[in-house]
């Protein structure tokens, strides 16, 4: 699998961390922005946290656009804002297992999630220990911040 340059995962990281701002702000959730993209460098789909539903992540939105077993997530990225949770309530799936479960095996974030949901994010660490290429670009990470000003600190899916 050919992996994007740097230039390139900076390139779709901006274009989810702008699906972020489309977020409608919620007092519970962080605005993330996710795309998916293809070996080839096209665009497979995008999404935002809340885009269909008041509880839907921007993974979860984002893989729901594309069919269950499409081959090209066998070699595409998922670009997300925030990093994919690792936990949530009984009747959701983690974005980090649909990950998993879609078969992605590049993710790249913008920053970690803050202990303010959930007091210790190990989406990272699922993906990693699962054989997952993980990229952080931490200098989109204060871009990545500003949809979730309406959380108070800023640091605050």
């Amino acid at each position: 699998m050919h992996a994007p340059d740097r230039d390139q995962d900076l390139h779709w990281m901006r274009r989810a961390i702008g699906l972020a701002s489309l977020c409608p702000p919620a007092a519970g959730a962080y605005s993330v922005g996710a795309v998916i993209v293809a070996e080839d460098g096209t665009e497979l789909a995008a999404g935002y946290s809340r885009e269909g539903d008041p509880r839907e992540h921007a993974e979860e939105a984002v893989l729901a656009k594309l069919p269950a077993g499409d081959p090209r997530l066998a070699t595409a990225t998922i670009y997300s804002s925030l990093e994919p949770c690792s936990q949530r309530s009984a009747d959701r799936t983690p974005c980090a297992q649909r990950i998993l479960e879609a078969g992605i095996p590049r993710v790249v974030i913008a920053w970690r999630e803050p202990s303010l949901f959930v007091a210790d994010c190990v989406g990272v660490e699922l993906l990693v220990a699962a054989g997952v290429t993980v990229v952080e670009l931490s200098e989109l990470a204060d871009a990545a911040q500003m949809p979730n000003r309406h959380l108070g600190d800023g640091r605050s899916r």
